[in-house]
């Protein structure tokens, strides 16, 4: 076996925050930590990038003062064993924009673009794992393969810490929660 057949350390052992924090921005790239364990993501495709792109930019417009639409930055849902998630989209609070990690209580909304490779993961584990850190709204956008993309909204219920289905929007997203905005994700 040859040294370049051995996987690094840190593909199959458990890593800590402590760990983790101590990483350059490089080795967090693309990853995400799921119950300790490193997840590599693949890269996302032009339209997934696109359709991430859009949706935040029309969030932080609608959004107000008070809080902010990224893209692309840790979100971290627990510390023991360490969960960190990268949502393709997420609105938070603005005051919290220098506060490393960030935490499921400076999140409202986050959003996912499913694509091929992340069904499951999109459609059923970040939802439950959203729901139970208690953040308050998740949005799954799935992409046509012609046509425009469905947007399928979800609100918490924090007494059970579990999503409600909401609407499913073609195209052009129109909600008045957490606050109005009128989205066109036909754009792509």
């Amino acid at each position: 076996m040859t040294a370049e057949m051995v996987a690094p350390a840190w593909m199959h052992e458990q890593i800590t925050a402590e760990e983790y924090e101590s990483w350059s921005e490089e080795q967090c790239a693309g990853i995400e930590i799921v119950d300790g364990m490193v997840v590599v993501s693949p890269s996302a495709s032009k339209r997934h990038n696109r359709l991430a792109r859009l949706l935040a930019n029309a969030l932080d417009a609608a959004a107000g003062p008070d809080w902010n639409a990224d893209t692309d930055f840790d979100v971290r849902l627990q510390d023991v064993p360490l969960t960190n998630r990268r949502p393709d989209v997420i609105v938070y609070r603005a005051d919290t924009i220098d506060i490393t990690p960030t935490r499921p209580e400076h999140v409202l909304l986050v959003a996912e673009v499913v694509s091929p490779g992340s069904e499951t993961t999109d459609r059923i584990v970040k939802v439950d794992q959203y729901a139970k850190a208690g953040i308050g709204f998740y949005w799954r956008i799935e992409q046509a393969a012609t046509g425009a993309p469905l947007v399928y909204t979800y609100l918490l219920d924090p007494a059970t810490r579990t999503y409600r289905e909401g609407d499913v929007f073609a195209g052009v997203l129109k909600v008045t929660a957490p606050f109005a905005a009128e989205i066109d994700l036909g754009q792509i």
